[in-house]
């Protein structure tokens, strides 16, 4: 049991560092291209990383499903299967159509001021992560947790040697540097032939329909999650008035920025499942688990306060430290840009007490709240674009920790389970 217990420690700290790595590596990237661009084109490019990265977080769910079946399948001695094949084969269906509404000219002209390049590179990237995000699922699903914390790192290592070696050239435009970000889908080339070795595609499995169904929940659920996180800079710009480009490139340049305590607390989310399923297995445990979500949700009003205060005072200062002078932004912005990340992050870690409870469809609606409330912003809120997107992910992520903590306190123990379904 201890062996096992360190062993599992050992695979999570692996994953955290690759992931704090991927990443920090990912922080740098947007604070290099935002010097390389002006904050108007910084504007635009932002819109098509928070894509490719939105339709990325789309397809976090096929990883943990191929996952599932990769592990299912070693359980009983074998490799996984057709629905495996079907899984990977959904979830890329999906992401190519929304992929393919960007070459809409009217999309096209609202988001990507009519750079259809962009929208080429985000079709090919988005189908090179759907293979990106099976390969993970097989590696996990076999606890190959060394390539597959290498794979992370190889993405993310990619794409900053590649904007390197643009700027080295002299071919600093958005197309160019576009095409080192989608680059780094293409990682998981590099461990195509391990992966093969992991699926069998003769071996049958679930069929079209229930496969189907269930990735398209979860990518649902993940694709409202990402667009009020990676891929909000698309919904402001698709949702509310056009504005002033250079202060829109500021505000994007700032929530970079604020979005930080989400990698704070990446560690964290990764064993609140298990934490959670541990202590709801006997009365201590749940007593203690309301006592450590009490105690999570007062700690992060405390803390969202703080960094707002703390992003009103020198946040103007530290997105022109990073970025540059050109980015002008206001204190009160970027105020709210880090209480809205807080709170992100404690949802976040909300929405994993759910999916440990198997109330995946409560963490559904938690996520519906938060983009409708915030679209409803973006599209209605009296004022310019970049006052309703800085109001709309106050809002919208305020109304959701509500809600949140509503589903959350119904319930603290998965033994009484068949009564909330």
């Amino acid at each position: 049991m201890a062996t096992a217990t360190e062993g599992t420690r050992r695979s999570v700290g692996k994953v955290g560092v690759a992931l704090i790595i991927g990443s920090l590596l990912g922080y740098a990237l947007t604070v290099a291209v935002g010097r390389l661009l002006t904050p108007a084109e910084f504007a635009v490019f932002i819109t098509f990383w928070g894509i490719v990265f939105g339709l990325g977080s789309a397809l976090s769910p096929l990883e943990q499903e191929v996952s599932r079946l990769s592990a299912v399948a070693a359980r009983d001695g074998g490799r996984a299967g057709r629905d495996a094949l079907r899984s990977l084969a959904v979830g890329a269906a999906v992401v190519v159509l929304a992929a393919l509404v960007l070459l809409i000219p009217a999309v096209n002209e609202r988001v990507f001021e009519e750079h259809y390049g962009l929208a080429v590179v985000v079709l090919v990237a988005a189908v090179a992560f759907a293979v990106q995000f099976a390969v993970r699922g097989l590696l996990m699903g076999q606890e190959q947790v060394t390539p597959y914390s290498w794979l992370l790192i190889v993405e993310a290592g990619v794409r900053p040697l590649l904007v390197a070696a643009i700027a080295l050239a002299g071919l600093t435009g958005m197309i160019p540097l576009a095409l080192a970000v989608g680059a780094g889908s293409f990682a998981w080339v590099v461990f195509a032939r391990r992966a093969r070795g992991l699926v069998d595609g003769a071996r049958p499995g679930e069929p079209w329909g229930p496969v189907s169904r269930r990735v398209l929940t979860l990518m649902l659920s993940a694709a409202l999650t990402a667009s009020v996180i990676t891929g909000y800079p698309a919904m402001a710009r698709l949702l509310a008035p056009e504005g002033d480009e250079d202060r829109m490139g500021a505000l994007f340049a700032a929530l970079t920025v604020a979005r930080i305590p989400l990698l704070m607390f990446a560690a964290v989310q990764a064993l609140a499942v298990p934490a959670v399923v541990k202590l709801s297995g006997s009365e201590e445990g749940v007593r203690r688990l309301r006592r450590l979500l009490a105690l999570g949700t007062v700690g992060a009003l405390a803390l969202a306060a703080v960094g707002a205060l703390v992003g009103l005072l020198v946040g103007p200062w530290l997105v022109s430290l990073f970025y540059g002078q050109d980015y002008q932004v206001d204190g009160p912005a970027v105020a709210g840009l880090v209480w809205s990340s807080v709170l992100l992050a404690m949802i976040q870690l909300l929405s994993a007490v759910l999916v440990a409870r198997t109330q995946a469809n409560r963490m559904l609606v938690t996520w519906a709240v938060i983009a409708v409330s915030s679209a409803l912003v973006l599209s209605f809120w009296p004022g310019d674009t970049v006052l309703r997107a800085v109001l709309g992910l106050v809002i919208g992520p305020t109304v959701g920790l509500v809600v949140a903590l509503v589903f959350v306190s119904q319930r603290t123990s998965v033994r009484d389970r068949s009564a909330t379904r």
